[in-house]
């Protein structure tokens, strides 16, 4: 069984401008590549998993969505990252899915397919649903960035760069 690192996309990867559906309006956070070599160098999987309402609501389709989507993977592909897959729910709040955080049914189709140890994974996420989705799936660490009001993350920095430096200065707490 591999250790996973799983990430929120909107707000961790990228920038969270609102619905980002086109390359255009796509922006990686500051230091996103430098964090993922962090936890590359350990072993992990990545996996994005990320609530995108936006296509439930009708403002972007799953086509847009799979065309921004492969684009990420490439440009991290070209910084050396490697992201496992990417997991998404399209359904708007108010649907009664399985899939949207803080519901666990992308980690259990991730499960089924990679036999991840859920135990010893982390996630990184800008919501409550994140560190929810994190203790519902039974991922035993996680890291929040930005909203301070998030209860229940092992850690909490104001951004993916104060993330990374801290990783940086205290890489044992990635390595169990």
């Amino acid at each position: 069984m591999k250790k996973a690192l799983f990430l929120d996309r909107d707000g961790i990867i990228n920038i969270d401008h609102g619905y980002v559906s086109r390359i255009d309006d796509f922006e990686f956070s500051q230091d996103i590549i430098r964090l993922l070599h962090l936890f590359q160098k350990e072993g992990y999987l990545f996996f994005i998993v990320t609530n995108q309402s936006g296509i439930g609501r009708g403002y972007y389709s799953e086509e847009d969505f799979q065309m921004l989507t492969d684009w990420m993977l490439k440009t991290f592909e070209t910084q050396g990252i490697t992201i496992t897959e990417v997991y998404h729910c399209p359904h708007a709040p108010d649907a009664k899915c399985g899939c949207r955080k803080p519901a666990i049914g992308m980690i259990e189709n991730i499960d089924k397919k990679y036999r991840v140890e859920l135990a010893n994974s982390w996630m990184i996420g800008d919501k409550q649903s994140d560190i929810d989705f994190a203790r519902n799936a039974g991922i035993k660490k996680s890291i929040s960035i930005g909203d301070r009001n998030i209860t229940q993350s092992d850690y909490h920095f104001d951004s993916i760069s104060a993330c990374a430096a801290f990783l940086e200065e205290n890489p044992d707490i990635i390595k169990s």
